[in-house]
């Protein structure tokens, strides 16, 4: 039985992640910050954590979870100090011990493109980030891209996701709660846009068949190009909890030169896995919902 190693087992996406492979077959090894429920305790701007990981688990494959991904965290410097150098600890600490995993996937975002003035977005464009977790994940690609020659390494842009248990500063989430908890109005921005929202079973089928593809030094979009208006998600959650909400719209929540629809391109994706399926959106705000 092949093994995997995903560090920030603990975030969101590696909870779904865990039980998703463990269910292909998988031995899934997992490390947090803190080594909570039984994970490897690990901080990736510490070299000897690497150390002693790696020392502890020797994996077939290797997936990094591990950043800080909110975007209005308050402290600069921790974006480029764990998304930029902890990723390169990751692979300095690798090609140190002598380990080299059969695929290390290493996560950016889509925010690396930042504002294209573009509907569709492909991997062939210039990234144009405009925030410093979108900059700080931009200097991880064009660092690790020194890496190629040495690990077989895939970097991922994954496009907006959601699923049972994502934080509630996210905006799927803050919708589905509102109605949970039936509140009578809610606070939003631009109404007439529509995003990806792609179900977290998406991302993790997607990031299961890379690891057992044959690419590798490349750079690939997790994308659905589903587009899904904002007012639809609003419509979705009336019907499955039976009643109407008032929508305020915030200003500050509004967007200068916010494009209508933005999608990734999936083509690069599907090309090197195939086409990978989801579920009907309403099926993901419905066990959202319910959860």
């Amino acid at each position: 039985m092949k093994s995997i190693l995903i560090i920030g087992a603990d975030s969101f996406t590696g909870k779904h992640l865990t039980s998703y492979l463990k269910g292909s077959g998988y031995n899934i090894y997992g490390s947090s910050l803190n080594g909570d429920n039984n994970l490897f305790k690990c901080d990736i701007t510490k070299k000897e954590d690497l150390i002693n990981l790696f020392n502890s688990v020797k994996p077939d494959f290797l997936i990094n979870l591990s950043a800080i991904s909110f975007a209005a965290h308050g402290k600069v410097d921790d974006f480029y100090r764990v998304n930029t150098i902890g990723t390169l600890n990751i692979l300095d600490t690798l090609i140190e011990s002598k380990i080299v995993p059969l695929k290390t996937i290493l996560v950016s975002s889509a925010t690396v493109y930042g504002n294209q003035g573009i509907e569709m977005l492909d991997e062939s464009l210039c990234p144009k980030p405009a925030n410093h977790y979108g900059a700080s994940k931009y200097s991880m690609e064009c660092l690790v891209s020194n890496y190629f020659s040495k690990l077989p390494i895939i970097i991922t842009r994954p496009f907006n996701y959601t699923g049972v248990g994502q934080a509630e500063h996210f905006l799927i989430p803050k919708i589905v709660k509102h109605f949970k908890e039936k509140r009578e109005y809610i606070e939003l921005g631009n109404l007439n846009v529509s995003r990806e929202f792609n179900d977290i079973s998406f991302v993790c089928e997607a990031y299961k068949r890379l690891l057992e593809s044959n690419y590798k030094s490349e750079i690939v979009n997790i994308a659905s190009n589903r587009a899904i208006k904002l007012l639809d998600v609003i419509s979705l959650m009336e019907k499955i909890a039976n009643y109407e909400i008032n929508i305020e719209v915030n200003p500050a929540f509004i967007r200068k030169d916010d494009i209508k629809k933005l999608t990734g391109s999936n083509k690069k994706l599907f090309n090197i896995v195939g086409e990978i399926k989801q579920k009907e959106f309403e099926n993901t705000l419905k066990q959202m919902y319910e959860a």
